[in-house]
């Protein structure tokens, strides 16, 4: 931690910062010294606009999960992640940290209302939150600065705080930051992308599940106190006016942009006149099959009949849909996909359907490794662009949130009311098109598990959006999930033009085997957190501890 530190140190010996305009709308321009700067609101707005930027947005890491094939093994899947010397897992968040607490420092002197004051001072922790969230998440028990530091700062020596400490240090930044934000309602249109209190009380939420759910499931004392502040901070926002939007796939397309879709809590923004001339190229990622969709993804799919085959950890399903075909059997490459829940069209192109450059040909040349050609997120006019993208990419949806009180009130009382799941997951089937609601006599009559529709529910409405493998360490199935093969499409020769089955790895049904189990691997007393880098533990005078197993 202490080369970033020092760097940020040098920073503030200069006395400059990088200026953006009053909107999210430009790039910075041009830079002030400390002593002609935090004087007017403009100034806060400028300063905060620094943490917009510094988003995380749109990426492509699948983190080795068994959903999405970026195009071949990762160190994370074949089990040969080391400890690096640095990583931006953990620099890219202390950077945010710090750009937050230089603005709570210093933004008290603005000339300006305490209440101005305190709507930037709210940005800030919740954008310190933001980042311990991603922190702790991976790494655990990290380092908690909630300040600035010098060359003469101890902190620069200190060891890892206890997780519960910097959880709580994030429930109390997010708390402030929903007491003084403004609702969703009261955010001018001109100021959408900012965050409001509903962003404060989801990410809470998220935070809280997180917390709670791996604490059940790694026997930590006192979970069920997460759960309860999951269940009450998403019914905060359940409070706040938002609403789906009607069309799921319109939600990561240019239809879903801007106020009128309430279903956008905390968004990115991109745009060359809309944020602060930030672009990706997402895609074009999709076309060249860096971010494919698995069989072991289709498979989650429920059928029309509300029924699966397969659980959300890809063993078979003790109550199978009427609809299910055997896939030992000679069937179509779109059979699979037929009868089932509406968002697998929104996932992926059938064959014959128009895609990217020409209408869908079943194989691994183009679109993807998987021959399953990724359809959510993709943009004709973004992919016209070619690395000039620019639609929002949404970090945290209302869609979520429902999923988040439907889990966090299942896990903590063991049992989920029909009453609530038609505010939540039955919300979410209604607006894809499944007809078939989730209920408690249905999953009796069925022989089903609610935990696993629930989960199965946030694995189909969340999918390619990157919860995937932090949701299988939470629920501690890692080990179980992520050893196995990752497998695409059912080949058949007719539909494959011009390619040959011995040019693939095909197993005994044809099915193409896009990373053989044995190449996979999970150590469950190592992978569960990330490993701490190198440089952290060696700059801090070996303050820093390493992870368990990564020694």
């Amino acid at each position: 931690m202490k080369k970033y530190n020092l760097l940020l140190i040098c920073i503030l010996i200069v006395t400059a910062i990088n200026i953006s305009c009053k909107k999210l709308d430009r790039l910075p321009e041009t830079s002030f010294t400390d002593d002609k700067f935090w004087n007017t609101e403009n100034d806060l707005i400028n300063a905060a606009n620094r943490m917009y930027e510094q988003l995380i947005g749109y990426s492509i890491d699948n983190r080795g999960d068994d959903n999405v094939n970026q195009s071949g093994l990762n160190i994370v899947s074949n089990g040969n992640r080391g400890v690096t010397g640095n990583s931006d897992d953990w620099t890219v968040p202390y950077r945010q940290i710090f750009t937050a607490n230089n603005i709570l420092e210093k933004a008290g002197k603005a000339q300006v209302p305490d209440a101005v004051k305190n709507r930037y001072f709210a940005e800030a922790r919740f954008f310190r939150a933001y980042a311990y969230a991603a922190l702790v998440q991976k790494y655990g028990d990290v380092p908690l600065l909630l300040k600035t530091l010098t060359i003469e700062s101890p902190e620069l020596n200190m060891p890892r705080t206890e997780r519960t400490k910097v959880v709580q240090s994030i429930y109390d930044d997010l708390d402030y930051a929903a007491l003084w934000l403004p609702t969703r309602a009261a955010l001018p249109a001109a100021q959408y992308g900012r965050v409001t209190k509903s962003a404060a009380w989801a990410l809470k939420a998220r935070v809280a599940l997180n917390e709670g759910t791996r604490g059940k499931f790694f026997n930590t004392p006192n979970y069920q106190q997460d759960l309860q502040i999951a269940v009450q901070a998403a019914t905060a926002v359940m409070g706040q006016g938002h609403g789906l939007f009607a069309n799921y796939q319109g939600m990561f397309t240019h239809d879903g942009e801007g106020a009128g879709n309430t279903e956008n809590v905390f968004v990115k923004l991109y745009g060359l006149t809309a944020a602060l001339g930030l672009t990706h190229n997402t895609s074009r990622d999709l076309e060249n099959g860096r971010i494919a969709p698995t069989r072991n993804l289709i498979r989650i799919f429920l059928y029309k009949d509300g029924l699966p085959a397969y659980n959300t950890d890809n063993t078979p399903s003790g109550t199978k849909s009427a609809f299910f075909v055997n896939e030992k059997d000679e069937i179509n490459y779109n059979t699979i996909l037929d009868n089932r829940d509406p968002r697998i069209t929104t996932l992926v192109y059938r064959s014959g359907e128009q895609s990217y450059q020409r209408a869908w040909v079943p194989g691994t040349s183009l679109g993807t490794r998987s021959a399953f050609a990724a359809k959510k997120g993709f943009n004709t006019v973004d992919w016209v662009t070619n690395n000039n993208a620019t639609v929002h990419k949404p970090l945290i949806r209302y869609a979520e949130v429902l999923l988040i009180y439907a889990e966090a009130k299942y896990e903590l009382d063991g049992a989920i009311n029909d009453a609530d799941l038609n505010l939540t997951v039955n919300a979410l089937r209604t607006r894809a098109g499944l007809t078939v609601k989730l209920t408690n006599a249905f999953v009796t009559a069925n022989n089903l598990s609610m935990r696993e529709e629930i989960r199965r529910e946030r694995t189909v409405e969340l999918c390619l959006e990157g919860f995937r493998y932090n949701d299988l360490l939470r629920w501690k199935i890692a080990e179980t999930v992520l050893p196995k093969a990752l497998l695409g499409a059912k080949y058949n020769a007719a539909e494959w033009v011009g390619t040959p089955a011995a040019s693939l790895n095909l197993n005994a049904d044809k099915i193409l085997v896009v990373e053989d189990a044995s190449k996979r691997t999970f150590d469950p007393g190592r992978d569960y957190l990330y490993p701490v880098p190198l440089q952290e533990i060696s700059l801090s005078g070996n303050s820093v501890v390493q992870n368990p197993g990564w020694n």
